[in-house]
């Protein structure tokens, strides 16, 4: 058995025509809910990107005891159980958290690992002289703002984006691997993350005729004063990146059909949290408590044990529960502190795995939700 988890950061479900998205083009995902199975009710739990991360390791709430940080001693990563099981994991990332101070030691509990730089400010490109910067981009201070523009003109093309390399790795570890068995490949991207920084053409898809301001990086806050005509444009700013992570998920699907993989190879294709672009007058993802647009997250498992697909399930899933999950499909045994449950019954028939699951940050509010109500 093989396992192959995509992971997008910030991905927000309601973009997105498998959760009722009317206007966006994404006819990848579109397949995807065809091929797997599509949970109503996932919802996140740590927030917002590392404790996520965390809890993918540990299978448990991070946010209760801990803040943003790196995997402790004491903790159980998944990606090393999987290790002392026989099983090989590697990661395709360029998730630059991962390799900065605070993520430090995630991506070491794989077998192998590679990173792709220029996301997000990432301290990539040397250069003294400030960045030429179009007049009619919105501004914003600081040495990250900076450093993204420095990245940016070396990011010139498709196969240049951060994200079309991670794909690219992951598509080349499946073409060298997939006559082998037992190996869970872990596939993750920054985007749709801010800055949504993408190709021309596809803004183009969604903007032909604009001629305002150009916004893609919005500041995270309480903003009632945004004119509704900024807030569409960011929007389809945003949109305009998602399908540009619909192009890469098609690679992916794409190597799924090449060797024959919907067989033996189980598909995650998830995320670490949505986000806000002007709903309830609030931008980005770390406003508390957390509305629907944030803590309700897209997610999509295709089972092969099972082979069902095109199928909705709407039982309470959180993230704690894909270790979990990953665990359980290579029959390697949870550790006692993992609080997640494996989802190969919910897969197959809409088994419940919980009454109620928590979610928040740490020294914030504790929300709690039945998938129905918080």
């Amino acid at each position: 058995m093989r396992c192959i988890m995509v992971m997008f950061d910030t991905l927000s479900r309601r973009f997105l025509p498998n959760y009722g998205c009317d206007w966006t083009v994404m006819p990848n995902f579109e397949r995807l809910g065809r091929e797997a199975v599509t949970f109503n009710r996932s919802y996140v739990g740590s927030m917002p990107c590392m404790p996520a991360r965390r809890e993918i390791h540990t299978g448990r709430y991070n946010f209760l005891h801990r803040s943003w940080g790196p995997l402790e001693p004491w903790d159980d990563s998944m990606p090393v159980l999987l290790r002392e099981k026989g099983v090989y994991s590697h990661l395709a990332s360029d998730h630059y958290h991962y390799w900065e101070e605070g993520g430090a030691n995630y991506h070491t509990k794989y077998n192998t690992w590679e990173i792709f730089r220029g996301q997000e400010g990432d301290p990539w490109i040397g250069q003294v002289k400030d960045p030429q910067i179009p007049d009619c981009y919105q501004v914003r201070s600081g040495a990250r703002w900076r450093q993204d523009w420095v990245n940016r003109p070396h990011m010139d093309s498709d196969e240049k984006m951060p994200q079309a390399q991670t794909m690219q790795a992951g598509c080349e570890f499946i073409a060298r691997n997939s006559d082998q068995d037992n190996w869970f490949l872990h596939i993750e991207t920054f985007d749709p993350h801010e800055p949504y920084f993408v190709p021309k053409r596809l803004i183009e898809l969604y903007e032909q005729d604009y001629q305002g301001p150009r916004w893609d990086w919005p500041n995270y806050g309480h903003f009632p004063e945004i004119e509704p005509h900024m807030r569409e444009h960011i929007r389809k700013v945003y949109a305009a990146l998602a399908t540009f992570c619909d192009e890469q998920l098609g690679r992916v699907l794409a190597m799924m059909d090449e060797h024959d993989m919907w067989k033996d190879t189980m598909l995650i294709v998830n995320t670490d949290h949505g986000t806000l672009l002007g709903e309830h007058d609030e931008w980005e993802k770390m406003r508390q408590p957390f509305y629907q647009e944030v803590a309700n997250t897209p997610l999509f498992i295709w089972d092969p044990r099972s082979g069902v697909k095109g199928q909705c399930r709407e039982s309470l899933v959180q993230t704690i529960d894909l270790p979990a999950t990953i665990l359980e499909l290579f029959g390697v045994d949870r550790p006692k502190d993992m609080q997640g449950v494996p989802l190969k019954d919910t897969i197959a028939s809409d088994a419940p795995v919980r009454e109620a699951g928590l979610m928040g940050m740490h020294g914030g509010h504790v929300n709690v939700t039945d998938g129905r109500y918080v």
